[in-house]
C-alpha cells in the first residue's frame, strides 16, 4: 500500500509532502475527467476508494487555500495603500477655515485644525482592524456549532464540488 511510504510527524500523523500534493492533484484531475474513485484508486495505488476520495478533497482544499492566499495578499496591498494615504494626511499640517477663509489666532497666525488628523487616526485604526480580521489575529468569536452537522455540511459541499453524485464514492 502506497500510504505506508508517506512521511509522518512526531505524533504519527501523515505530513503533506510535495509528492503527496502532486498525487492528490493527479487524483483530482482524473476525477474531473470523469474517472470513478475506484479507477483513481487503481491507477494511483490508493488503498481504497475512500482514500482516493480523500485525495480529491485535499486537492480541492489546497486549491481553495491557494486562491484565498492570493486574495489575502491583494487585500493586504490595498490596505497598505489606504494606510499610507492616511499617514500622509496625518503628517500634513491642516489649518482651520471658516466660510472659505483662513482662521487666525490672536497672534495673527493660522489656527491648526485637528479634525483631519483625528479622521486620519480613525482611518489608520480601521485599516489595522481590517488587517487583524484579514489575518485572523483577533481572538475568535465564540460560536456554538454542532461539529457533526458542520462536518456533514462540509462533506456535502466537497461531494458537490467533486461531482460525487455517482454510486462509486
Amino acid at each position: 500500500m502506497h500510504d505506508k511510504k508517506r512521511p509522518k510527524d512526531g505524533k504519527g500523523r501523515y505530513i503533506r509532502s510535495p509528492e503527496t500534493a502532486e498525487r492528490d492533484a493527479k487524483a483530482a484531475r482524473l476525477r474531473a475527467e470523469g474517472h470513478t474513485y475506484d479507477q483513481i484508486r487503481e491507477e494511483l495505488g490508493y488503498g481504497s476508494k475512500s482514500s482516493a476520495h480523500d485525495a480529491c478533497a485535499r486537492a480541492l482544499r489546497a486549491i481553495v487555500a491557494d486562491d484565498a492566499d492570493a486574495l489575502r495578499q491583494r487585500e493586504a496591498a490595498r490596505l497598505d495603500a489606504l494606510y499610507e494615504e492616511a499617514l500622509t494626511v496625518l503628517e500634513r499640517t491642516h489649518y482651520a477655515h471658516s466660510h472659505g477663509r483662513l482662521v487666525l489666532g490672536t497672534d495673527g497666525k493660522p489656527l491648526l485644525d485637528d479634525g483631519p488628523k483625528l479622521a486620519a487616526l480613525r482611518e489608520l485604526r480601521a485599516v489595522r482592524e481590517s488587517y487583524r480580521k484579514l489575518y485572523g489575529l483577533d481572538a475568535p468569536t465564540k460560536v456554538s456549532l454542532d461539529a457533526q452537522q458542520l462536518g456533514a455540511e462540509i462533506s456535502g459541499i466537497l461531494d458537490t464540488l467533486t461531482g460525487d453524485g455517482d454510486s462509486d464514492g
